[in-house]
């Protein structure tokens, strides 16, 4: 063999797998750091890869999603989100409320990373402003805060003669005492009382609805990323102890739910997701100011209802963006 032949083949086998490993490289890599467990959030994770493909990201073809999930243990979120940040990821999305945003935020100042929070992003300390984010952040705002006095609104319609309502709130989520807060000043604000049920596992919920009887609960708000996955036993109970329930997302008025009135969880993600795809592209955190939700959902069970004696008023079925029968 000629010594020109064999300096290229041997050229060839050393640069070989440093072009494999740019090769891979080319492949962006989404990070996707949760509160909440897989299953509860298959929806939203639909809405996002549904978001990404018309931005023009395929998962498994030209873009790979690291997924690390909490599963309600909120002090695994920073460890989560170092986990991310050591294996360079090239953006960082982050779901179940703001513990997640903050644990990402505190974990890196370099990689972009793309929000879904719950509370005011500004107070929180995530960004600078909604129009200037000004770091690394960015994202979609629910103002999960505001909405607690129209739900308070919405079911003291649906049960007039309710004078007790009562929140339910899993101590465990840093989001609870700030829900809490601003129910009862929508509580107070109509003169009604309010009870507070704590409860973080299955036991805990059991025991919280069977106790509404005794307090003479006349209408129960429900609220808690961490409970995504109880909704099927929450659903259940309310029905089971006949109390009045309003909550924030349609899934639970799917499960079998009573009321809910929220932002549209579809709609969030694929915003969601025309952010990633344009700062896969080259766009600035920075750049992108802080998406607010336009419009809320409501969603009634005129099954439910009927089922809990109630009867849906006008204004509320006029209102309604979905009525399911």
């Amino acid at each position: 063999m000629r010594r020109r032949e064999l300096l290229l083949l041997v050229g060839g086998a050393v640069t070989a797998p440093r072009t494999l490993r740019a090769q891979q490289k080319a492949m962006p890599v989404i990070g996707f750091l949760a509160s909440a467990s897989p299953g509860p959030n298959a929806a939203n994770l639909a809405a996002l890869r549904q978001g990404l493909s018309e931005a023009g990201y395929v998962e498994g073809q030209n873009v790979a999603i690291e997924y690390r999930w909490a599963e309600g243990d909120f002090d695994r979120l920073p460890a989560l989100a170092a986990d991310l940040v050591g294996r360079g990821v090239d953006v960082i999305v982050t779901s179940g409320g703001n513990s997640s945003a903050l644990a990402a935020k505190n974990a890196t100042s370099s990689i972009p990373i793309v929000f879904v929070a719950g509370a005011d992003p500004v107070e929180e300390g995530l960004v600078a402003s909604l129009a200037r984010p000004g770091g690394n952040l960015t994202g979609v705002t629910l103002f999960a805060n505001e909405l607690w006095g129209k739900r308070v609104e919405l079911i003291s319609e649906l049960a007039p003669e309710a004078r007790t309502l009562a929140k339910l709130g899993n101590p465990k989520w840093p989001g609870t005492e700030r829900d809490i807060a601003a129910v009862q000043e929508a509580a107070r604000a109509k003169g009604l009382h309010l009870r507070i049920l704590k409860a973080s596992t299955e036991s805990d919920i059991d025991a919280a609805f069977a106790s509404v009887v005794d307090l003479k609960v006349g209408g129960l708000l429900v609220g808690d990323p961490t409970y995504f996955g109880r909704r099927e036993q929450i659903v259940a109970l309310a029905a089971r102890y006949a109390v009045p329930t309003i909550y924030d997302f349609r899934i639970y008025v799917a499960a079998g739910g009573l009321i809910s009135y929220g932002t549209s969880q579809t709609d969030t993600y694929r915003n969601v997701s025309t952010y990633v795809g344009k700062i896969l592209k080259g766009a600035r955190p920075a750049d992108l100011p802080v998406q607010q939700p336009a419009t809320f959902e409501l969603v009634v069970n005129l099954k439910t209802a009927k089922a809990l004696g109630l009867t849906v008023p006008p204004s509320i079925l006029a209102r309604a963006d979905e009525v399911i029968e």
